[in-house]
């Protein structure tokens, strides 16, 4: 039994993680008006903000095709592989997972297993290197499915965006339409519930908005049950770091990292947008 894990660029993960753990990652893409960009290969995500900023239309987005899979599954049955888990952005928000499963039907002698990780960035990289560590330790993909369901229960995380109308346009808000017009008056906290990016709370303003996230991360620091810590920006690393350091000034030995939201997640987010995501 070999097993191999495979996931998108959505979650953002260090080159040297990727390396190191043997992750295989398929890009999602980028629209803009002038070409599609696959993400991380042939846009930055420093070139992504920059560009969004030049370009008038907002752009779009679009999950990898199912013969970049296949083609994958082709490589790693030939390495030798005999299970795959493919842990992918929430289902809700796109369709590459269900793309990676109608792929895995094409291969008879490859056991494919499908996991949703009902979010992106940072919390999906939580699951991708848990996945990636047990499959190095000779784990079947049967049962990395059934810790990364376990593990599911202990996902938390929350944004908060500086311009609720690139969420708007995008399509990605949804079960708002009731309050939207007061909502675009304030500094909203969301979250992704049953996959889907939600309004958690009604907030007056970004410091607040920051403050209460920090609150509901503490609230679980208290328990002494965090095992990762992820401050994710949009092009605002100032504003990560300052959440980091409050972070640890409160909890010296909590192991926290600062991530991003590239081109893809950033499309639907906006530039200036944080968040932080435990487990």
């Amino acid at each position: 039994m070999k097993t191999a894990v495979i996931t998108d660029t959505t979650a953002y993960l260090a080159k040297e993680t990727i390396e190191e753990l043997k992750i295989n990652t398929i890009p999602l893409s980028v629209n803009f008006s002038d070409g599609t960009y696959r993400e991380g290969i042939d846009l930055t995500t420093e070139a992504f903000y920059q560009k969004l900023e030049e370009e008038e239309a907002l752009p779009t987005t679009s999950q990898p095709a199912i013969g970049e899979f296949v083609e994958l599954f082709d490589r790693l049955e030939q390495e030798g592989y005999t299970d795959v888990v493919c842990i992918h952005l929430s289902a809700r928000i796109s369709g590459t997972l269900q793309t990676a499963l109608s792929a895995g039907e094409m291969k008879e002698t490859l056991n494919v297993y499908g996991f949703d990780s009902e979010i992106s960035c940072s919390p999906q990289g939580f699951y991708v290197r848990s996945a990636a560590k047990l499959a190095l330790e000779g784990s079947s993909g049967a049962d990395i499915l059934t810790y990364l369901e376990k593990q599911q229960q202990q996902v938390r995380a929350y944004f908060m965006v500086h311009d609720l109308n690139h969420l708007r346009r995008g399509g990605r808000l949804s079960g708002a339409q009731a309050i939207f017009g007061s909502l675009l008056q304030i500094k909203p906290i969301l979250h992704f519930e049953e996959g889907q990016i939600m309004p958690f709370e009604k907030v007056r303003t970004e410091k607040k908005a920051l403050n209460r996230m920090l609150d509901l991360l503490f609230d679980d620091l208290k328990n002494g049950h965090v095992n990762e810590i992820a401050v994710i920006h949009a092009n605002r690393l100032e504003g990560a770091e300052s959440l980091k350091t409050k972070i640890q000034d409160a909890y010296p030995e909590a192991n926290v990292e600062i991530s991003y939201f590239g081109p893809v997640i950033g499309t639907h987010l906006g530039p200036s947008s944080l968040g932080i995501g435990w487990c």
